[in-house]
């Protein structure tokens, strides 16, 4: 696994609870998984961690560089993760952004260096993967790699998987990093990294990895199409028969409201006394009023426009007019967005309150003692929160895009099979229409809520399926691999 995070050594976003948990599922059933990123300053390195007491000497542009190379084991898991340090690159705590000063040109140079140290790493360690596993753009390099300057080295005969996570980031710099790179001149074109007289280090990793995954099956077909393909559609159309889309799964070990220590009480969809205690305990967490009859409606997200939260908060006003009914916020992105939900804490004391940062003790709670939540998304690739308020008897309120609508089955009139709530537009009218029914639900018809969030809680997101997927991608590219070398 070539990764930019993982937890619980980095987060920033949903792929790092991926790469981790995926890695251990993997792990479990026998598969040698080592995993491969930066050491960056700050970061929960295991105490056990070694240093090999040799530099890795990354090979790049006709000249050498080196790397200290840290292996430790993954957090609760027997998963080896090798973790590369380069001072200038990645001593700082900024996963992406450039590093101290914020360039993010600095980002092409630095995931550069982890890509083609991500690839020599395999020598130096006498270790031969079959597949290397690569996520986003921060290891689009590596399929290149095996395709043009190491090709007939021993690494090249393995396969790739580029696993796209979010198209929205796909590493655009300068030509000049084709020559920091070391990769061949022909390779800056239209069918491999240029785009738009750039290099674009994703449509490399799209062009030359062996296999493509992606992590919804309605992702891998919006991703096609104009309006979600971010600019490169048509070459995901092109490979769109390695493409397969696969619905990410969820950590039973750290997300599970039957064992879960950071609640204060624990429940099950047999015996959900606990989640009262939940609910009461986050009432008194954002300062709302504690009362277990009004509903409860959370957010958990990154502030930023592709989350549509900007949709939910041009309706508070006619919520908290027309509605009796509870929101918290937790989350930290763009500045305006975080004065406007300040602001309606401040309009709505005891109703509405915001919780700017990140807590992942908070996160569990929210999941825990909120009755609904809202994931108003205008796109959104997969999506973990849902599945999690599922496991926690939380009903998702969500747009009907990406893994969303895979993970989500709409409550259809009187429907028995219901988990949640889907609505089909990006507008604030349809997200206020949809948290108008399911608080209908709750406060009139309480049994059949109640029918929806058992439904929700014995919904199966675990890895067991979703990783037998990976295992037939990962035969699928050795396969491949070796009729390429046949």
């Amino acid at each position: 696994m070539v990764t930019p995070e993982v937890v619980p050594l980095v987060k920033v976003g949903g792929l790092a609870d991926v790469v981790g948990a995926l890695s251990k599922v993997l792990d479990a059933k026998g598969h040698d998984v080592r995993l491969v990123m930066p050491k960056y300053s700050g970061m929960q390195q295991s105490e056990e961690a070694k240093l090999f007491p040799e530099p890795l000497v990354v090979k790049l542009g006709g000249h050498a560089m080196s790397a200290r190379v840290w292996e430790c084991k993954l957090p609760k898991s027997t998963v080896t993760c090798y973790l590369l340090e380069r001072g200038e690159y990645f001593d700082h705590s900024s996963v992406y952004g450039g590093g101290p000063f914020g360039d993010e040109h600095q980002d092409g140079y630095r995931f550069t260096f982890f890509s083609r140290a991500s690839v020599d790493l395999c020598a130096f360690l006498n270790w031969m993967p079959d597949v290397l596993h690569c996520h986003d753009w921060t290891a689009g390099l590596v399929p290149v790699y095996l395709n043009t300057t190491d090709f007939n080295q021993p690494i090249g005969k393995a396969g790739t998987l580029v696993t796209l996570h979010n198209m929205e980031h796909q590493g655009r710099f300068n030509p000049d990093l084709i020559h920091f790179a070391g990769l061949p001149g022909f390779i800056f074109r239209s069918d491999g990294l240029e785009s738009m007289g750039q290099v674009n280090l994703l449509k490399g990793g799209i062009y030359h990895a062996t296999k493509l995954s992606t992590v919804s099956p309605t992702y891998a077909h919006e991703i096609q199409t104009p309006e979600s393909g971010a600019g490169l559609d048509h070459i995901l159309s092109l490979r769109a028969a390695d493409l397969t889309g696969i619905l990410n799964g969820v950590d039973l070990s750290e997300w599970n409201p039957e064992t879960d220590h950071l609640l204060p009480a624990n429940y099950s969809a047999q015996n959900l006394s606990g989640k009262s205690v939940c609910k009461a305990e986050l009432q008194r967490a954002f300062n709302l009023k504690v009362n277990d009859k009004i509903p409860v409606f959370s957010v958990v997200s990154r502030l930023f426009a592709q989350k549509g939260i900007d949709l939910l908060a041009a309706i508070v006003e006619r919520l908290m007019a027309n509605i009796d009914i509870q929101i918290a916020v937790l989350g930290t992105g763009e500045a305006w967005l975080e004065s406007v939900l300040r602001d309606l804490s401040v309009s709505y004391p005891g109703r509405f309150s915001v919780h700017v940062g990140f807590d992942h003790q908070l996160s569990h709670l929210i999941a825990a003692g909120s009755d609904f939540l809202v994931m108003p998304s205008r796109y959104e690739p997969c999506g973990l929160s849902q599945m999690y308020a599922m496991k926690y008897g939380t009903l998702p309120i969500v747009r009907a895009t990406g893994g969303l609508k895979d993970s989500v089955d709409h409550c259809i009139k009187d429907s028995e099979f219901g988990t949640g709530f889907l609505f089909e537009h990006a507008s604030s009218d349809d997200l206020y229409q949809s948290i108008n029914l399911a608080c209908s639900i709750y406060n009139n018809r309480y049994e059949y809520y109640m029918k929806i969030q058992r439904n929700a809680m014995l919904r199966d997101f675990s890895w067991d399926a979703s990783v037998k997927a990976y295992e037939d991608l990962y035969h699928l590219a050795i396969s491949a691999r070796k009729k390429a070398f046949a």
